[in-house]
């Protein structure tokens, strides 16, 4: 039996949370990538307008198409000038990730579809009506949550721990998913339905995006490390990097033209972004688990962000073409309403009612069509035969 007054060390508790603190370099970081995140969204939202342009040109000079496999976009200075933008602009999406997160940078891919939405109304004539107004300021304000509550810090500042990381099981089994889906609509889909359905285009796109982000951030760790002074570029891992960016984007693009080719850009665009960012958010959880050191608040509140920003886009896409304007919106006037009424043939289950002028007529008529009891509809029609018999 231990003595009462002897002074024992405490313990520590192992079940206390420990509290987990940002480094002052991930703050920075944070806030670059941010930075030339917009500014890259920015370039590629305008080169799909120009990317466009070009291609309208060579359907215009009657030449083959991207989607009948005809290349003759090459020979169009707009087509390339959409390129070099958006090249720039990856350029710089590539530079961000090596400094910020995938699911900071990714998700501001909606500011590009805002550029290509607003540029789309001035050189491409697709008006862009009040809600597609309303949608952008959406997209704005779905951004903004999801930056204020994205994790502030990368997982992964080595090759080493790059390379750790994409020998685990579950990265490897979603990595297997994503390539079988890839494949299945690039084989089989793609020949069939590829110019009937933009998903089909749009989803190879996407899923090959996602390794396209994730081999961009592994090259972003090269160069940060190589700059630091440990060379990485002697690193076999390095390569394997490289190679895939480049092989996912050269087959991206040509799928991607494809479906620009076919499809309205307003279409294209919106559920691109969409698709894109779910691959990228979804993969870059299962690699750097990205929301393992974030509250629960700022995780709900970031997908609360990226559901507006979708929701904005799923408006900016659904009513692109109707004409709705502030001049234009309807407007319910009384005398109007009850002219409309006494002058109609009133409709209960698809029966036309008798017209009458007579105004207890059009009351029980009225009672009629908006009552949803079956006595009370027996009832009123019984006071129109009566009505009518006499």
């Amino acid at each position: 039996m231990s003595d009462p007054n002897t002074t024992q060390s405490p313990l520590p508790n192992v079940t206390e949370p420990t509290e987990h603190i940002v480094s002052n370099e991930d703050i920075y970081g944070f806030w670059i990538g941010f930075s030339l995140a917009v500014i890259s969204n920015a370039f590629i939202g305008s080169s799909f307008i120009f990317k466009k342009r070009g291609l309208i040109r060579i359907a215009k000079r009657r030449g083959t198409r991207a989607d009948q496999g005809g290349y003759g976009y090459l020979k169009e200075w707009l087509w390339w000038l959409g390129m070099f933008l958006m090249i720039f602009g990856e350029i710089l999406n590539f530079v961000a990730y090596a400094f910020a997160p995938a699911t900071l940078v990714t998700p501001l891919g909606a500011l590009s579809v805002i550029v290509a939405a607003v540029m789309s109304s001035i050189f491409l004539k697709e008006r862009l009506n009040i809600i597609g107004k309303v949608s952008c300021g959406l997209c704005v304000i779905g951004s903004t949550v999801m930056v204020m509550h994205s994790p502030k810090e990368t997982k992964v500042h080595t090759m080493d721990q790059m390379l750790e990381k994409v020998q685990e099981p579950g990265f490897i089994v979603f990595c297997l998913l994503l390539l079988v889906i890839s494949m299945v609509f690039m084989i089989y889909l793609a020949p069939r339905y590829g110019s009937k359905s933009v998903m089909v285009y749009v989803t190879i796109c996407a899923t090959l995006g996602a390794f396209t982000v994730m081999g961009c951030k592994g090259m972003g760790v090269a160069v940060t490390q190589t700059i630091k002074g440990d060379q990485q570029f002697t690193n076999w891992f390095t390569y394997l990097m490289f190679a895939i960016v480049i092989t996912c984007i050269l087959v991206q693009l040509n799928f991607l033209n494809r479906a620009l080719d076919i499809f309205n850009t307003a279409v294209v665009t919106p559920i691109y972004y969409v698709l894109f960012t779910s691959c990228v958010v979804s993969l870059s959880a299962v690699l750097f688990k990205d929301f393992f050191y974030m509250d629960w608040k700022d995780i709900l509140s970031f997908f609360l962000g990226f559901i507006t920003v979708v929701g904005g886009i799923f408006l900016l896409n659904a009513f692109k073409y109707m004409n709705i304007s502030m001049k234009n919106l309807p407007k319910a006037h009384k005398k109007d309403t009850e002219k409309q009424d006494e002058n109609a043939n009133m409709s209960v289950n698809g029966d036309i009612m008798c017209h009458t002028d007579d105004e207890e007529d059009v009351d029980a008529y009225q009672r009629l069509a908006n009552s949803h009891s079956v006595a009370s509809m027996d009832h009123i029609e019984f006071e129109i035969d009566t009505n009518l018999k006499s």
